[in-house]
């Protein structure tokens, strides 16, 4: 059998599994587990594949038809332009959550500014930021030692320097004003949301999907810890689910935040809400201060 043959073969595969892109999938699994680049399949179509490199190439697509994600089959993703390393020990980057990008572009003023990510799972939101604004002072929060071994794996291969600290939101942080910006791709997903049980959610780490409260718990958390270590004028960034921008606008306006707005990403759903931090805490004044003082252990 050659590579022409084989590609046929996966791409049929695919198509029967109902896979949206089998030719796309096809392609990007061949290239994947025989190590060359796409153009090579149609240029050397007619090259022979050893029995090896079969096995190898439909044990693939035997995972694939199986509904497990091509990301975590590639060990990665695309976002933002930047190449990724995914697995399972991290959500899969979506192209919706750029618009929390854009948006976090948009608000962080000019200068040598101050970021969290809260959640970063695989670094994706921070290191697209970072990859914008080199002069950012970036740092990023996940509660699971495994999902940040990934962001700091990526954020190596891609030149970038961040610090990374073990926390679950902004719990480990001093009360005061330090961030200019808080942004935050959290579970929002309802615990009894029967999309869990379809599609790529399936194989993701639950912990980072699933939030009680129908979904609202840590957006409600985050909006509470969030005011008090904004400096004054600072803004907060929250993705949520797309029939959820209601209630997080109210969760901002209860906490005390001005001009909230929510913002729809390229499907036209209700994706991103913002609010921005009027005033300092009482009794902090406003004074910025020059170190973030986490309380818990970092690596640059």
């Amino acid at each position: 059998m050659n590579l022409a043959a084989l590609l046929a073969e996966v791409r049929q595969r695919l198509k029967a599994a109902g896979i949206e892109a089998p030719g796309l999938e096809a392609r990007r699994l061949l290239a994947h587990a025989l190590g060359v680049d796409d153009a090579a399949l149609f240029a050397h179509g007619e090259r022979p594949v050893s029995v090896a490199d079969r096995e190898a190439v439909r044990a693939l697509v035997a995972a694939r038809e199986a509904g497990r994600p091509i990301a975590y089959l590639l060990g990665q993703r695309e976002f933002w332009s930047l190449p990724l390393q995914i697995d399972e020990r991290c959500l899969i980057p979506r192209p919706e959550t750029e618009l929390l990008v854009e948006r976090a572009l948009h608000r962080i003023p000019p200068g040598p500014r101050r970021v969290v990510d809260l959640g970063t799972g695989s670094g994706a939101v921070i290191l697209a930021l970072k990859s914008e604004r080199p002069d950012l002072e970036a740092w990023a929060t996940d509660f699971s030692a495994a999902a940040l071994a990934v962001a700091q794996a990526n954020a190596i291969a891609l030149g970038q320097r961040v610090h990374w600290l073990q926390a679950r939101w902004l719990g480990a942080f001093a009360p005061t004003p330090i961030f200019d910006a808080i942004v935050s791709n959290p579970p929002y997903v309802a615990p009894s949301d029967p999309h869990l049980d379809q599609g790529d959610l399936r194989y993701e780490p639950r912990a980072a999907l699933v939030a009680e409260d129908r979904g609202l718990a840590d957006l409600r958390m985050i909006a509470a810890e969030a005011r008090e270590r904004l400096y004054p004028g600072g803004w907060l960034l929250l993705e949520h689910g797309h029939t959820q921008g209601p209630a997080v606008r109210d969760l901002l306006q209860r906490r005390g935040f001005r001009e909230i707005a929510t913002h729809r990403d390229c499907a036209g759903l209700d994706r991103v809400s913002e609010g921005r931090c009027p005033n300092a805490p009482p009794g902090t004044g406003s004074q910025r201060h020059d170190w973030a003082n986490p309380t818990g252990p970092t690596t640059m």
